[in-house]
Parts: C-alpha cells; sequence; structure tokens
C-alpha cells in the first residue's frame, strides 16, 4: 500500500476548505479507502472539532514533525469512519518544513491509501510543503471575485509546483447572490480559476450544524451524495456532479 497524498488548499480564509476536507476525506473513507487527514493550519485549527476528535488528540502534527513523537502516537480515530484517522495542528505555533513533511508522509504511506492534507490558507510554508509532496491538489472558493482572484493565483502556482490538474470545489453557493457578486455564471469561476470542477456544495445548515457537533452529515441527505460523488470523481470515477438545482 503507498497512498496517494492530496492536499486541500484556498486562496484566502472563509472559504470552508477545512469541513471540505474532512467531509471529502470522510466519503474517501467510507468507499472503502484508509485514510489519514493531516491538519497543517496551526493556531487556527478546526479540523479537530469538525471530524469528531475533539479532546481525544494528545499529540499534534508539530509534535511529529519535530521529531518529538512517532506520527502513530498522533493518528486518532474519527468516528465518521473506521478507514479515517485524524492528526490535528497545534493550538499555537509550529513551523511547517518541507523536508519534515516529506519524511513524515514517506513513513506513513505504508499504512494508507489515501493522505489528504488540509493546509493553512494563503501561501505561506504549509502550502509550500504540501505542494512539494504531494500528487494532487484541491482549490477551495467561494463563488465572490476576491475567492476567484485568489484562487487563480493559487492555481497558477499549483501548476508552477507541476501539479498541473488542480481540481476545485466551489463551496457555500448560493445561486441567487451570483449575479449581485459580479458572477456572470459557475463556468465563469471555472474559466477564471484554470481548475477543473471536482463539485459544487451550497451554503447548508446541515453542513454548519454537523461541523460544529462534530458529526458526519446524515447518510440520505443531499450533501453526502455530493461528497461522496466528490470523492469518486478525485479517483476517476466519471460519475455526474450533483447540480440539477443549479
Amino acid at each position: 500500500m503507498a497512498a496517494t497524498i492530496t492536499m486541500i488548499t484556498s486562496g484566502k480564509g472563509g472559504t470552508g476548505k477545512s469541513t471540505v476536507a474532512v467531509h471529502l476525506s470522510g466519503q474517501l473513507a467510507r468507499l472503502g479507502k484508509k485514510t489519514l487527514l493531516v491538519e497543517l493550519d496551526s493556531g487556527l485549527r478546526s479540523v479537530d472539532i469538525i471530524s469528531g476528535v475533539y479532546g481525544r488528540t494528545v499529540y499534534d502534527i508539530e509534535d511529529v514533525l519535530s521529531g518529538a513523537c512517532e506520527g502513530s502516537k498522533a493518528v486518532v480515530k474519527s468516528p465518521f469512519s473506521d478507514n479515517l484517522s485524524v492528526i490535528s495542528a497545534p493550538v499555537s505555533g509550529g513551523a511547517v518544513e518541507t523536508h519534515s513533511l516529506q519524511l513524515f508522509c514517506q513513513r506513513m504511506q505504508p499504512y494508507f491509501e489515501e493522505i489528504v492534507i488540509d493546509t493553512a490558507a494563503g501561501l505561506e510554508a504549509p502550502f509550500r510543503a504540501a505542494a512539494a509532496v504531494c500528487h494532487r491538489a484541491v482549490l477551495v472558493i467561494t463563488p465572490d471575485p476576491v475567492a476567484v482572484r485568489d484562487g487563480r493565483v493559487v492555481s497558477d502556482l499549483l501548476y508552477d509546483c507541476s501539479i498541473t490538474q488542480p481540481r476545485m470545489v466551489i463551496n457555500r453557493l448560493v445561486p441567487e447572490r451570483l449575479r449581485r457578486m459580479g458572477i456572470p455564471d459557475l463556468d465563469w469561476c471555472i474559466d477564471q480559476t484554470a481548475a477543473r470542477l471536482l463539485g459544487v456544495v451550497p451554503e447548508s445548515e446541515t453542513i454548519a450544524l454537523c461541523a460544529a457537533a462534530g458529526e458526519p452529515l446524515p447518510e440520505t441527505c443531499r450533501e453526502t451524495e455530493i461528497f461522496c460523488r466528490m470523492a469518486r470523481r478525485l479517483n476517476g470515477d466519471e460519475c455526474p456532479l450533483v447540480l440539477d438545482s443549479y
């Protein structure tokens, strides 16, 4: 077993990147993939709460990368799936060096089929380190001019890092706001960011409430189907997008 490494990134905060990372990882796990979700957003962590492991973590990714503990000691099982494990970011501080992250991924790859790295927003050290180790990237934007513009910057940098087919998630969509935001349609977002669309996630009270409670999405809800199809599409299944109401 050798894991495929995917980085989840965004150009700005507030796009819902970590929520996408958790639920996409959860669906990869539910598809039978042994999945490790690693959070690099030091000081602004949220993955532990969203994935249901809050209060159960003893060590974090900084402890692992600094050599304070083995990676296996920081891994915590998520209640979302028996196949999903999580390593949280530290509460404060913590440096992410490319070499340390590369060594960590090499050590963890034999035990997982998927390693998903939730980077910090922006283009600092966590982004550069993740770009150096990943096989593929998922860019998360919201459909507004700032997020789209920043998304293009990230997309161009991914291409510069030889990640030539970045995928994109348009998150927190409210269709009736598009025109008022100056966004003609979703195709415009795709063209501007130069990334292939992976999925579209609506603004959702269900997602927000589940994230706050650290609970998985209900099995039968529309949002679960959206993330399930994104996970399948990420792994090469040409299943259609869930776009019928957009």
